[in-house]
């Protein structure tokens, strides 16, 4: 049986999932991002009434609509464009990106996408991308000047001006948090 799930965006909620499934008594579930494959030969509206509740739990939902589908698409298609982004040093134009893959206008999508979650699509992109900002100066050594590179940004200053006016810090912050959590593993592993 197949499941769309609303609010999967990354492999982080796909081993949330298995661990959640596991626990209900599904065996080798097939879940991937925006979906999940159960192998069993039926399910009874009380599984489903369970299943709900844990994705709920877990800030999940089922999909319902062929628009949330859609922007669940989109999302993921997101997610992937920044890991192109990342893995190739390429920029990524994502209107055309997204336009392409779902085979649909941009703008409509854009509307689609603006009618369900209460935001724009653009504004979802460079949520994502500061979040990715975020995890890379914090776990990694990348300057933001490679950063904004890499992620398709005309100048480091423009990834720094959003990063301040979509986090309220300033990439130093994020740096320092790397610093302190790198004297702390040293201070860990001296004693």
């Amino acid at each position: 049986m197949l499941l769309l799930i609303k609010g999967m965006v990354c492999d982080r909620c796909v081993y949330v999932l298995e661990q959640e499934f596991s626990n209900l008594g599904f065996m080798e579930p097939d879940i991937q991002l925006g979906r999940v494959v159960l192998k069993t030969s039926g399910i009874q509206t009380s599984d489903l009434t369970i299943i709900r509740s844990m994705l709920i739990k877990n800030g999940f939902d089922l999909l319902y609509s062929r628009n949330q589908i859609i922007v669940e698409k989109i999302k993921v298609l997101v997610e992937n464009g920044i890991n192109i982004q990342l893995t190739t040093n390429t920029a990524l134009k994502f209107s055309a990106y997204i336009s392409d893959k779902l085979n649909k206008n941009y703008d409509t999508l854009s509307a689609i996408f603006s009618s369900i979650e209460g935001n724009t699509l653009e504004k979802h992109i460079i949520l994502q991308k500061i979040e990715k900002v975020k995890e890379l100066l914090v776990y990694t050594d990348q300057s933001l000047s490679d950063i904004a590179f890499t992620l398709g940004y005309s100048s480091p200053s423009h990834l720094s001006n959003q990063l301040k006016k979509y986090t309220g810090f300033t990439s130093s912050y994020y740096k320092q948090i790397r610093q302190d959590k790198i004297i702390i593993q040293k201070q860990a592993s001296k004693n």
